[in-house]
């Protein structure tokens, strides 16, 4: 009994990840499909008759390289930011894409500063310790309600789940900033502590 279960768990290991993984794919696969209704129905006739998956993929990629080069140049840029303008102006929709815009510029821009430092928080109480990521550095407005001092913002983010979590300004002090990458603090939370810094296939066991 011992070596059955042993062996299921082994099972289990190799399995349960190749799954998960496929079944993203899949479902990344099938979503970025849905940008071939841009392509003529006679197109979208013959790729469904063939059952041809996979190409929305290239096609997505296509359409980002696209507007990323005419986002790039001087026409573009122009382009680009009278429709901003226009778009800020609608109530409503402004509002959100304002919000979904900064966002996306913080996380996506190559100059930008998310995530890029882990670090050792106490939260939710004193005692009980936790990794958090430096998301920045609270406004002045809101350091002069805080009393002044060097204060950070700081994301901590739930597990396993780490897309869902809380947004909190500690002071500098208060956070210690720790050696593993983004990455690796990633998986750390993702995996509950089972997988820790220093590679995949190193586990964290008792002593």
């Amino acid at each position: 009994m011992h070596a059955l279960r042993k062996w299921l768990l082994s099972g289990l290991l190799v399995i349960v990840p190749l799954v998960i993984t496929l079944g993203v794919l899949n479902w990344i696969i099938g979503t970025l499909d849905q940008t071939l209704w841009l392509l003529p129905e006679e197109w979208q006739s013959w790729l469904t008759e063939h059952r041809v998956r996979g190409l929305g993929v290239l096609f997505t990629l296509a359409i980002l390289l696209v507007v990323g080069a005419i986002a790039s140049n001087f026409v573009g840029k122009r382009l680009l930011g009278w429709g901003d303008a226009v778009v800020r102006r609608i109530p409503v929709v402004r509002s959100i894409y304002s919000s979904v815009k900064q966002v996306s510029d913080t996380l996506f821009s190559e100059n930008g500063n998310a995530f890029r430092t882990a670090v050792l928080v106490q939260w939710p109480r004193e005692g009980v310790w936790t990794i958090a990521f430096v998301t920045g550095t609270p406004g002045a407005d809101v350091v002069e309600h805080l009393g002044g001092g060097d204060f950070l913002g700081v994301y901590v983010p739930t597990t396993p789940n780490p897309t869902g979590g809380y947004f909190v300004m500690l002071k500098r002090s208060d956070c210690i900033e720790l050696k593993m990458s983004v990455d690796d603090a990633l998986k750390y939370i993702v995996s509950m502590g089972v997988v820790v810094p220093g590679g995949p296939a190193t586990l964290a066991t008792p002593k």
